[in-house]
């Protein structure tokens, strides 16, 4: 393994260690690991509008899938929309099961030989809170497959999955003693007494935030912001994405992700899977 990547690989252990999430494996003997290596910033927006939900992600070696689930009749279902609502699009279906099969196959990782967790992120669409007890009841199902928080201690587990959407399910996850979910934060949240084994993701919308699009140099403020925003989050433990950046191929597309990978973001947000691998390939040393 060259000094460089054993450094990196070595930071990233350590910075794992810090914030209770457990740590990319490092290379086997010879500098090969066994399986492909996963893109810890790529996050599958929309994941389940892609022809084969999570595998296409997976294909593309993304390290974080996003499904957005409705309560209907006393189940989970995934769509974006409620006219896209179909009973056998499940939750379970669609990311449970396949994710338990494939770290059953993979001897206890999502991908082969790597040890950090592939992250989960279900945006809640109805009331959050009943939504959530019932996630959580599926969660629970799948012993050894999430990571956990058991009374002030964060176990970690081969998919991590962090709740988004509706605000009303953060109290009802706050108050658990155990649990096999986390909470996604907002700008809000950043510097709070709120620790990482609750929040230990900041999402925010580019938008809100950032004037920038990619349309000629970033402004200087604008960048520093950024950057702040970053080392505040990291400072906490925390990692950071932002959704409803610029999405459509292009040079201004480029101009923003290179500028998310230079203020060390987590997370990029894409639902174009090939152009995101491609581009992190080629720039996320």
């Amino acid at each position: 393994m060259a000094p460089t990547t054993r450094r990196r690989a070595l930071g990233a252990f350590a910075a794992a260690l810090a914030t209770g999430v457990a740590a990319p494996q490092l290379a086997h003997a010879g500098g090969k690991p066994r399986g492909p290596r996963p893109l810890t910033r790529a996050h599958a927006h929309n994941d389940y509008d892609h022809p084969r939900p999570l595998f296409d992600a997976l294909d593309h070696r993304f390290n974080s899938v996003e499904a957005d689930i409705y309560l209907v009749d006393g189940d989970l279902l995934v769509a974006h929309d409620p006219v896209d609502l179909d009973p056998a699009r499940t939750l379970e279906s669609l990311y449970l099961a396949p994710l338990a099969a494939r770290v059953r196959a993979h001897h206890g990782s999502v991908y082969r030989g790597w040890r950090r967790p592939l992250q989960l992120l279900v945006d809640i669409k109805t009331e959050g809170a009943a939504a959530y007890r019932e996630l959580d009841r599926q969660l629970s199902r799948h012993r050894g497959l999430f990571t956990t928080y058991a009374h002030g201690k964060v176990r970690p587990g081969p998919v991590t999955a962090v709740v988004s959407g509706d605000r009303a399910a953060g109290p009802v996850i706050a108050a658990q003693p155990t649990r096999s979910a986390f909470y996604d934060g907002r700008l809000t949240d950043l510097g709070t007494a709120d620790p990482a084994s609750f929040i230990p993701l900041i999402s925010d919308n580019w938008t809100n935030n950032f004037t920038w699009l990619g349309s000629g140099p970033m402004p200087a403020a604008e960048r520093d912001r950024l950057h702040g925003i970053v080392s505040a989050a990291h400072a906490h433990g925390q990692r950071v994405r932002f959704w409803a950046t610029p999405d459509f191929p292009g040079p201004e597309r480029d101009a923003v992700w290179r500028e998310l990978i230079a203020a060390d973001v987590d997370h990029l947000n894409t639902d174009d899977l090939a152009g995101l691998e491609a581009f992190l390939t080629a720039h996320d040393r």
